[in-house]
């Protein structure tokens, strides 16, 4: 006789584990994660501390990494508060957190925020910055041609902030294209376009070439509402005036204050409860 329990249901070998996600979708993705870190605004708004950042997108030189000149952290510390990331060094360290819940005991023991993501062209910067930058907390790196939605969208957020090297920012037309050419690295792959050229749909509706092909509307200016709120007479006068136009009148008059005045309705007699009362 088993003591501990029922037995647990066995692992189904049929199961999805993991939801495989469309190649095409996958890259639209990545686009649009890319195309969203080069807006301020996005990246102010999930949290990054870019004020003191000269441009977004930020893209450096890749002379500064040429001949081994960032192979120590020190150095890259030295350069990220250069290139005005110095704040967002500093919001990282503050924001280290013990994590609530049982992860602590499962190798996850504090949370903390991204901070930049360092994107380099392995061909022409070389991989020795990638030691330089693993030991400074936030900091990530990633070459421009692994770039992947965990590392541009951390917690399905757009808006990640990406310091660029000159040579891994230029190779972003080599693999992902333009709107009319294919991608060299990607097959068939060709760079979202947008449906219309001028986002703000009102001043569209309201262009003078619009209005002339629209047809007037029915039923004069006035449209009558589809669907009208009910009110409470008991609680708004409006609407109990317009129902009862004398409670006007009752209300000045004091009608409902006044005492009843008169004799009292007489007993009801006998003969006429036994006829009620009769099987």
């Amino acid at each position: 006789m088993c003591r501990s329990g029922r037995m647990f249901a066995p692992t189904k070998v049929w199961r999805k584990w993991h939801q495989k996600i469309n190649l095409g979708q996958k890259r639209f993705a990545t686009a649009s994660a890319l195309a969203a870190s080069s807006n301020a605004a996005l990246l102010m708004a999930r949290g990054h501390r870019v004020s003191t950042v000269a441009e977004v997108p930020l893209v450096v030189a890749s002379s500064a990494f040429e001949g081994a000149a960032i192979t120590k952290t020190q150095a890259a510390i030295s350069f990220l508060k250069a290139v005005g990331a110095g704040q967002e060094l500093e919001k990282v360290k503050a924001s280290k957190k013990l994590r609530a819940g049982k992860g602590k005991l499962r190798g996850r023991r504090y949370r903390q925020r991204r901070g930049p993501l360092v994107v380099y062209s392995p061909e022409t910067d070389g991989k020795e910055l990638i030691k330089a930058f693993r030991n400074i907390p936030g900091v990530e790196t990633s070459s421009v041609y692994d770039l992947n939605l965990l590392q541009l969208a951390p917690g399905g957020h757009l808006g990640r902030f990406i310091i660029w090297t000159s040579s891994a920012f230029a190779a972003l037309d080599q693999i992902y294209g333009s709107t009319t050419e294919a991608s060299a690295l990607k097959k068939d792959f060709l760079l979202p376009s947008a449906l219309v050229a001028q986002p703000d749909i009102g001043k569209i509706i309201n262009s003078s070439e619009i209005q002339a092909v629209l047809r007037p509307v029915k039923g004069g200016a006035i449209t009558k509402r589809t669907q009208v709120q009910k009110k409470n007479p008991l609680r708004n006068r409006q609407v109990l005036l317009r129902l009862n136009p004398y409670a006007a009148q009752y209300s000045k008059d004091k009608v409902g204050q006044q005492k009843v005045t008169g004799e009292k309705a007489p007993k009801t007699s006998e003969l006429f409860l036994d006829v009620i009362n009769e099987p």
